[in-house]
C-alpha cells in the first residue's frame, strides 16, 4: 500500500514538500498491510486534530491533513545517476493513484481505492463516494471515504458479518467439538487444540461450532490474539474484557467503573476484593473508589490472573462457557501464563476451551488429560470441488477453470474460497444457461489481491533465504537439490543452510535421501508468489541459466522433460532453441497417446514461431509443427471440429505457399478425412483420388499405402464395395511393420489397423462374414500390439460397428464397452458418441428397448456436437428400428426419413439399402393395410444392395419380402426370391442372417 499525506504527513516514508509518501509492505511484508496503512491514516488526522485543540479557538495557525490510500504491485530500487541518485525510489502507478486520492480527500480525513477497501472491507467504516476521475489515471478510479474502525476483531469477524461460504468437509472436527462441549456442560471442563495453517479454515469450524449450539444456555467468552500486541502483557484478556463491560469510546472513568461493578455483582463476585484488581488491569483511575493495592508487581499479577480466573468460574456457575482463544501465535507470554491457569483451575468446571494456533506455536498444554488435540488437514479434492461450488452458488464451471483452482489452492479453504472468487469477477466467465463458461483462452490464474500480504509476508521473514524461494520458484512446484545447486551462487553447506530454514518456515517439504534430494512448495500459490516477486529480467535471466544447466549438466532430466526444457527457454525469450523443444515435446507426447499434452506443447511452439520473422524457413518449421498438431487434435477434438479443420487447411496454403515437398501428403489426409467425416462424399472422394494420383509419382510407396486406404474408406461410403476392397486389400498388402509403423504419428492412426477396419465391414456387406471375423481379429491384435490409444479406438469402433450389423450382440457388448472405456480415459470424444450409438443398439435388440433408445440419443449427439455426419444416416436407421421393437413406428418412419436427406446431402449410400427395408418393417408394424408399400420398400432395397453388390443387405432385404409373401401366401414366389439369395453364400452359416433366412427356407418348403 502506499499512503499520500498531504500538509502534515508520517514503514519507509519520504517527504516530499509540504507532504509525505509511506510504504506499507516494504521493505517487509505484513498480512494486514492495508489495515495498517488505514489505521495510521486515521491515527494522523486523529493526532492533528488533537493538536488544533491544544491550539486553542485564538490561534492563527489552522491544522489540517489529507489522505490517500491506495494498493498495488509497484517496483522499489535505486534509481537516477551522479548526485541525483534515489536509494528506494519507485515505479508504478500506485503511488501516483495515492497521491490524486490524497488531492480529492476532504481536509482530515483518509480517502481509499476500491483496491484498498476490498482488504480492509468490514474492518472499517466507510462512504462509497462512486468512480472517480483521476488526474493521469485512465479509467475511473471508485473511492472510499474512511469514517472510522468497526466493532470487527479481525478480517474474519468483517467476513462473517456479510455471511460466510458454507462449510464443507469438516464434520469430523465438528462432532468433536460437540462431544468435548457436553463434557463440559456435564462438568468435565474440556480444552481442545484446534492447529493448522493459515487459511485452512480454524475460526470457520469454531464459527460453524458456534452455530450449532443455538440458542442452547451457555456464555461465550472470544479472545484475540494480535501481532500488534506481541509485547503487550495480557492484551487479549484486557480486550475481552472491555468488550464485555462494553465500554464506550466517550465513557468516563466513573461510567465504566460503574459498568464493572454491574458486572460483578451480576456474577455473585465480591466487589471490593475483585474490582480493584480488574480496574488495574483496566488501567482506569480510583478516584478515591477503593483501597490502594499495595502488592509487588509479581503479586498483583498472580492477583490479576486469578481475578480473570474467577469471572470465568463466577460464569460457568451460572451456565456453561465457551471460552475461545483465536490466534495464540500472537500472545504475550502474560497471557500464556493465564492460559496455563485456566487449564489448570477450569478442569472442574462447565467451561469449554478452544485455543486456536498456526503450526509455528509449539502448545505447551498437550500432557492434560482434558485436553484434545487437533491438526487440521486441507481438503481433498472432493470437499474443495463442493466448496467452489458453494461459492458459485451451484453453476458449473469449465473443467480446466475447477482444475486450475483445486491445483493451485491445495486444499486450503481460504485459498479455494478468494481465487474462485477472482475468477468469477475476473471476467473470462459468463453464466450461460445456468452455468459458467468461458469467454476465450483461460490465463493463468492470478494470486487474489487478499492473500498477496500473508503470501509475501511469509517470504519476507525469510530475509537472505527469500532469494533461494525466489530462484527455486523458478525451476518449479518441485525441484531438486543437485539442480538447484548447479544455478544458485550459494552451494555446499551454505545452500543447505538455506534449504533447511526453508523446511523449518514450512514454505517446502523435502523429500529423498542425499543426493536425490527433492523439495517442494507446500502450495502453489506460495510458489507464484515467489516467482511473481522477481523482476522480469532477473526470471529471464533465471529461466536461460536453468535451460543451460539442464543441457549441459543434466541431459538425462533436458531428454525425458523435454517440455521443461522448451518452458524455460521459452520464459528466457530465447525463441529459436525453445521451438524445437515444443516440436520434440509434442511428438513425444503423441507416442504416449497424450493428445492433450501434444496439442498444448505443439500449440505452444507455434505461438512462439510466429512472433519471429516471416521468412521461407519459418514456413518449413509452421508446416512442420501444424502437420504434428494434426493427428493429437483429430483424436482429442474429432475429425471436423473447427480447430482441426483451421490446422489442415493452414497446412494445406504453406504447402503451395512453399511448393513441390512430400509434407503434402499429411495436409491432403487432413483435408480428405474432414470432408469424409463431415458426410461431403464428393469432395472425399475427389480429395481421394488427387492423393492416390501425386502418391503415384512418388518412389517412397507409404503415400500409395495411405491412398489406397482413403480411396479405400470413401469408396466403401458411397456404396462402391468392389472399388473398396481392392483398394483396401492393396493398403494392406503395402504395409512393412519396420517401414510403416511410424505413419501412425504422421496420420493420426497405424495405417493398417484403419485398412483392415473397413476391409472386414467391407467383406461382410460383400457377403463374406467368416473372412470379415478373420480381418476384424488381425485389426485388433495389431491395434493392441502398437499401444496406441486412437489406433485402438479407431478399432473397437469399426469392430462395434460390424458386431451389430453381424447381430452379434454379445461381441458388439464386450468390443462397445472396451471402447467406451478407452475413450473416456484417453479422452477420444469421436468414439465416444460411436460407442454410445452401438451400446444403445445392443440394448434395444437385448430387449432393454428404452435404455437403447436413450443411449443412442445420447451418443447422437455427442458425435453430431464434434460435427462428424458419416455414419449417421447407419445411426438414424439404428434408432428408427429400435422406436419400431418399441411400438412407435411413426417416430421411426420420421427418422428414415432425417436418414434419406442426410444420403441425398451427402452422398453417403452403403447403408441405403437397409434404410429402405426398415422403411418396410415400420410400414407393417404401422398397419397391416400396408402392404403393398412394404413390399415397394423391400424391392427397393433389394435392388439397391444388388447395385451395390451388398450380398449381406440383399439376403436381408430379400428375407423380410419373403416373410411378407410367406403371409400373403405367395410360398412359391417368397421361395423362389430367398433361395438363389441364400445359396450364393459360402460361408457365415452359424451367423444370424443366414440362420433365419435358413428357417424361414425351411418353412417355405
Amino acid at each position: 500500500c502506499a499512503a499520500s499525506v498531504g500538509r502534515f504527513e508520517g514503514h519507509v516514508a519520504k517527504y516530499m514538500g509540504d507532504g509525505m509518501l509511506v510504504y506499507f509492505g516494504y521493505p517487509q511484508a505484513h498480512e494486514d498491510d492495508a489495515r495498517r496503512a488505514v489505521s495510521a491514516g486515521l491515527g494522523i488526522v486523529e493526532g492533528v486534530e488533537g493538536l488544533s485543540q491544544r491550539l486553542g479557538e485564538g490561534s492563527d495557525v489552522e491544522l489540517g491533513v489529507r489522505v490517500g490510500i491506495h494498493t498495488g504491485l509497484v517496483v522499489v530500487g535505486e534509481m537516477g545517476g551522479g548526485g541525483t541518485r534515489e536509494a528506494e525510489a519507485i515505479v508504478g502507478e500506485t503511488p501516483n493513484v495515492a497521491a490524486r486520492l490524497e488531492d480529492l480527500a476532504e481536509p482530515n480525513s483518509v480517502a481509499i481505492s476500491a483496491a484498498t477497501h476490498g482488504l480492509v472491507e468490514g474492518l472499517f467504516e466507510c462512504d462509497d463516494l462512486g468512480p472517480q476521475r483521476l488526474k493521469g489515471v485512465s479509467e475511473p478510479v471508485r473511492v472510499f471515504r474512511v469514517l472510522g474502525e468497526s466493532a470487527a476483531q479481525s478480517r474474519f469477524e468483517a467476513a462473517a458479518e456479510s455471511g460466510l461460504t458454507p462449510l464443507v468437509g469438516r464434520e469430523e472436527e465438528i462432532g468433536l467439538l460437540l462431544k468435548r462441549w457436553q463434557q463440559a456442560a456435564d462438568g468435565e471442563g474440556q480444552v481442545v487444540l484446534l492447529s493448522g495453517e493459515a487459511g485452512v479454515g480454524k475460526s470457520r469450524i469454531v464459527r460453524a461450532f458456534r452455530e450449532r449450539l443455538g440458542t442452547e444456555p451457555h456464555s461465550r467468552v472470544l479472545y484475540y490474539g494480535s501481532a500488534y500486541h506481541l509485547n503487550s502483557a495480557l492484551y487479549p484478556v484486557i480486550d475481552q474484557l472491555e468488550r464485555a463491560l462494553r465500554f464506550a469510546r466517550d465513557d468516563g472513568p466513573a461510567e465504566k467503573l460503574d459498568k464493572l461493578e454491574a458486572a460483578l455483582n451480576g456474577l455473585g463476585l465480591p466487589v471490593a476484593d475483585t474490582a480493584p484488581i480488574l480496574v488495574s488491569l483496566l488501567s482506569l483511575p480510583f478516584e478515591g473508589r477503593y483501597e490502594p493495592l499495595e502488592l509487588a508487581p509479581q503479586q498483583l499479577k498472580a492477583k490479576t490472573l486469578e481475578a480473570s480466573i474467577a469471572v470465568i468460574e463466577a460464569m460457568a456457575a451460572q451456565a456453561p462457557v465457551l471460552m475461545v482463544v483465536e490466534d495464540v501465535h500472537w500472545i504475550d507470554p502474560s497471557t500464556v501464563e493465564y492460559l496455563d491457569l485456566a487449564i489448570e483451575r477450569l478442569s472442574a468446571a462447565r467451561v469449554l476451551l478452544i485455543i486456536i494456533y498456526r503450526p509455528e506455536f509449539e502448545a505447551p498444554w498437550t500432557g492434560h488429560a482434558h485436553v484434545t488435540a487437533h491438526a487440521l488437514n486441507r481438503l481433498g479434492r472432493k470437499d474443495a470441488t463442493a466448496m467452489v461450488a458453494k461459492v458459485t452458488e451451484g453453476k458449473a464451471l469449465p473443467d480446466e477453470v475447477l482444475d486450475q483452482i483445486v491445483a493451485k489452492t491445495d486444499g486450503v479453504p481460504l485459498y479455494v474460497e478468494e481465487l474462485t472468487k477472482t475468477v468469477l469477477e475476473s471476467g473470462v466467465l459468463e453464466d450461460k444457461d445456468g452455468a459458467y463458461v468461458l469467454t476465450g483462452p483461460l490465463p493463468p490464474l492470478a494470486i487474489p489481491d487478499s492473500l498477496k500480504d500473508s503470501l509475501m509476508a511469509r517470504l519476507d521473514h525469510l530475509a537472505p533465504a527469500k532469494e533461494v524461494a525466489q530462484l527455486a520458484a523458478v525451476l518449479g512446484r518441485t525441484f531438486g537439490r543437485e539442480l538447484l545447486d548447479a544455478v544458485s551462487p550459494l552451494g555446499g553447506a551454505e545452500l543447505d543452510d538455506v534449504l533447511g530454514r526453508l523446511v523449518e518456515s514450512g514454505l517446502v517439504y523435502r523429500r529423498g535421501l542425499a543426493p536425490a534430494v527433492t523439495y517442494e512448495f507446500k502450495h502453489a500459490l506460495v510458489q507464484d508468489a515467489a516467482y511473481q516477486s522477481l523482476l522480469k529480467s532477473t526470471r529471464q535471466q533465471y529461466h536461460g541459466r536453468i535451460a543451460q544447466a539442464l543441457e549441459e549438466e543434466f541431459p538425462e532430466t533436458g531428454e525425458m522433460q523435454l517440455e521443461l526444457l522448451a518452458h524455460h527457454y521459452t520464459e528466457a525469450r530465447l525463441i529459436s532453441q525453445a521451438i524445437p523443444y515444443w516440436q520434440r515435446a509434442g511428438r513425444r507426447a503423441v507416442e504416449r497417446s497424450a493428445n492433450l499434452e501434444a496439442i498444448a506443447h505443439l500449440t505452444k511452439g507455434l505461438e512462439l514461431l510466429l512472433t519471429s520473422p516471416d521468412t521461407p524457413e519459418r514456413a518449413e518449421q509452421e508446416l512442420a509443427l501444424q502437420i504434428a498438431l494434426t493427428g493429437p487434435l483429430i483424436a482429442a477434438r474429432g475429425y471436423t471440429a473447427p480447430e482441426t479443420e483451421r490446422t489442415s487447411a493452414r497446412a494445406l496454403e504453406l504447402c503451395k505457399q512453399i511448393g513441390d515437398t512430400p509434407e503434402i501428403f499429411p495436409v491432403l489426409f487432413g483435408r480428405q478425412v474432414f470432408h469424409l467425416v463431415s458426410g461431403r462424399m464428393a469432395k472425399a472422394h475427389q480429395l481421394a483420388e488427387e492423393f492416390l494420383h501425386l502418391a503415384d509419382g512418388q518412389q517412397d510407396d507409404a503415400p500409395r499405402l495411405v491412398g489406397h486406404r482413403l480411396h479405400g474408406l470413401v469408396s466403401l461410403c458411397i456404396g462402391n464395395l468392389t472399388a473398396a476392397r481392392r483398394h483396401l486389400e492393396q493398403a494392406v498388402a503395402l504395409y512393412q511393420p519396420e517401414r510403416h509403423r511410424s505413419l501412425i504419428f504422421l496420420y493420426g492412426q497405424d495405417v493398417k489397423v484403419a485398412a483392415l477396419s473397413s476391409l472386414h465391414w467391407t467383406l461382410w456387406l460383400l457377403g463374406h462374414p467368416d473372412q470379415a471375423l478373420e480381418r476384424s481379429q488381425e485389426a485388433l491384435d495389431q491395434a493392441r500390439a502398437l499401444s496406441h490409444a486412437y489406433t485402438l479406438g479407431y478399432a473397437l469402433g469399426f469392430i462395434g460397428i460390424v458386431d451389430t450389423l453381424r447381430r452379434d450382440w454379445q461381441g458388439a457388448r464386450r468390443h462397445t464397452d472396451s471402447g467406451l472405456a478407452l475413450a473416456a480415459e484417453h479422452g477420444l470424444p469421436h468414439w465416444t458418441g460411436n460407442a454410445l450409438l452401438t451400446l444403445g443398439r445392443t440394448l434395444a435388440a437385448q430387449g432393454r428397448v428404452a435404455d437403447g433408445i436413450a443411449s443412442m440419443k445420447e451418443g447422437l449427439t455427442t458425435y453430431r456436437a464434434h460435427h462428424a455426419a458419416v455414419f449417421v444416416p447407419m445411426y438414424l436407421v439404428w434408432l428408427a428400428e429400435a422406436y419400431g421393437e418399441a411400438g412407435t413406428a411413426e417416430e421411426g418412419l420420421k427418422l428414415l426419413d432425417e436418414a434419406e436427406a442426410v444420403m441425398e446431402t451427402g452422398g453417403e449410400r452403403w447403408y441405403e439399402a437397409e434404410q429402405h427395408r426398415i422403411k418396410g418393417e415400420l410400414l407393417l408394424a404401422r398397419s397391416a393395410r400396408n402392404r403393398a408399400k412394404a413390399a415397394a420398400a423391400f424391392r427397393h432395397a433389394i435392388e439397391v444392395a444388388r447395385g451395390q453388390e451388398a450380398k449381406s443387405l440383399e439376403l436381408r432385404a430379400a428375407t423380410s419380402l419373403a416373410r411378407l409373401w410367406q403371409t400373403q401366401k405367395k410360398t412359391a414366389e417368397a421361395r423362389d426370391l430367398l433361395a438363389p439369395v441364400y445359396g450364393w453364400f459360402t460361408e457365415g452359416f452359424d451367423t444370424a442372417d443366414l440362420k433365419d433366412a435358413k428357417a424361414l427356407l425351411d418353412e417355405l418348403s
